[in-house]
């Protein structure tokens, strides 16, 4: 970490959505537009831990242990990630914070640097159809393209329309079963941060059943809206 401080207008966002609603996508699209830092919960710990930072010491000790790491190291992480130059410009928090508690931490955290959240979005997803839609998913083991069963098949069965490979992998919880329990996991533990949010005025919702395009469009105007 190179000690710089953030400015206390740089704007933060966070992206709330089950599995499968497109939280990282859409996220990578607002960095590469606005020039925001995309920060996920599991990139920043590898990143902490690879770094061998005080807090990331922390975390690979818990990790190796087979614990989970607290929210108070994952705070830490967080803030050393903050003060980086690059997050000047602004950040969204993919997968963070996922409890009020963790919310509480997080406001608290950017009020120290006279920050705030600017916007809350909730990508709002069909449950039935994203059972389907996750439970459909599969990729190729030799490039990492990603396909569909319905929304995006290989154009000859079997074969990677990209690479030519025939390895095609699907993830052992991409199953219909799996995917509705995490999406019910997903709602009961983020009912409250809706809440959270709304309370504070900056919780905005989005129908993420469109098109990838079309929603970022959306998007898009939503954090110039909170920025400007």
């Amino acid at each position: 970490m190179d000690g710089a401080q953030v400015t206390a207008t740089a704007p933060v966002f966070i992206l709330l959505g089950p599995p499968g609603a497109g939280k990282g996508t859409q996220a990578r699209m607002l960095q590469d537009a606005h020039g925001l830092v995309q920060l996920s919960t599991g990139d920043l710990l590898r990143a902490a831990v690879a770094a061998g930072t005080e807090a990331g010491k922390a975390a690979k000790a818990v990790m190796e242990s087979g614990g989970l790491v607290s929210d108070e190291i994952v705070i830490a992480i967080l803030k050393d990630r903050l003060a980086d130059a690059d997050c000047a410009a602004g950040v969204i928090l993919d997968g963070f914070p996922r409890t009020t508690g963790q919310a509480a931490a997080l406001d608290a955290l950017l009020a120290d640097s006279g920050q705030h959240i600017n916007a809350a979005i909730s990508l709002e997803v069909d449950d039935t159809a994203m059972v389907a839609r996750i439970s459909g998913r599969f990729t190729c083991g030799g490039c990492g393209e990603g396909y569909h069963d319905v929304h995006k098949p290989t154009a000859v069965q079997g074969t990677c329309d990209k690479c030519g490979s025939t390895n095609m992998k699907r993830r052992a919880d991409d199953n219909a079963e799996t995917v509705a329990q995490r999406l019910k996991e997903y709602h009961a533990q983020t009912a409250p941060l809706i809440a959270y949010y709304g309370d504070k005025g900056v919780l905005q919702s989005l129908d993420a059943m469109g098109e990838i395009d079309a929603i970022a469009a959306t998007l898009s105007g939503m954090v110039k809206d909170a920025t400007g």
